[in-house]
């Protein structure tokens, strides 16, 4: 997506000076959440995992319509670990800290359990959970030692409720959810630890998007469409910029007082 006028003026200030790694970053709800974060002054580093192409062409769309903004572009597969501690090396070498990690890579594998294959579990296990662990211990290690820092797990309203043929996908991003606690509990205690208790703290959570408008949902028929629509209580699918707002608001420092919760944004789908 092209960023438009609207999208590069600026919103506010809340993360000036601050440095936002985004995995999955250069498309979708990814892609939205880095915006989001430069329009309030973050410099911006997206992960990506396949298409050099796609992610040089976004690089360059974000330049120019954020040019004050300090941007860079991450390959790795985040279902590999040594990838993932190289990457968030990457970003604090190129940008010199890491004050913001949003786990937002994933993919899909959707089959029902009897016709599920052994890969198709392990991959999606891998990259949507198993990465996101890897990455936070890499981040969480540099942002302890700083005393600050925010992680955001993107996870999903599956993960809470289930979903036929994605048993897979809703383990992985449940498992996000008790990631999200434990982490948010040793930070805090490890920041207590230190005695730095003075600063905005490490705090860590979890943001549950329901169906969102993004190219995951483009190849879905308009009449299953409208079935999914017609189970959300407000009647349409999600923005991106609808999620991204809600993360950019737990990375702020206004918001230390927020660690280990669930923030859904999905149009009241789980009530």
């Amino acid at each position: 997506m092209t960023a438009t006028r609207e999208h590069a003026t600026r919103s506010g200030d809340k993360l000036l000076g601050r440095v936002a790694f985004v995995t999955g970053g250069t498309r979708g709800i990814g892609a939205a959440i880095c915006r989001s974060l430069a329009r309030q002054g973050a410099d911006v580093a997206a992960g990506y995992s396949g298409n050099q192409e796609r992610a040089e062409t976004f690089a360059q769309e974000f330049a120019g319509a954020y040019p004050e903004i300090h941007m860079s572009v991450h390959r790795g597969d985040i279902a590999n670990p040594d990838d993932c501690r190289r990457t968030v090396a990457e970003v604090i070498e190129q940008h010199g800290r890491l004050d913001v990690l949003v786990n937002n890579a994933g993919v899909t594998a959707d089959r029902t359990v009897l016709k599920m294959t052994d890969d198709d579990w392990r991959r999606v296990i891998d990259v949507n959970l198993s990465g996101a662990f890897y990455l936070s211990q890499a981040a969480l290690k540099h942002m302890l030692e700083r005393g600050s820092g925010r992680i955001v797990m993107i996870s999903s309203v599956i993960g809470e409720t289930g979903g036929i043929g994605q048993s897979n996908y809703a383990a992985a991003k449940a498992g996000l959810l008790g990631l999200t606690k434990t982490l948010a509990r040793e930070a805090a205690h490890q920041v207590q630890r230190s005695g730095n208790t003075d600063g905005i703290g490490v705090t860590v959570n979890a943001v549950t998007p329901g169906y969102t408008a993004t190219e995951m949902l483009e190849a879905v028929p308009d009449k299953v469409l409208d079935g999914l629509k017609g189970k959300i209580p407000l009647g349409r699918l999600g923005e991106p910029d609808e999620v991204a707002r809600v993360v950019h608001f737990l990375a702020a420092d206004a918001s230390a007082y927020i660690t280990g919760q669930v923030w859904g944004v999905n149009g009241g789908l789980d009530m």
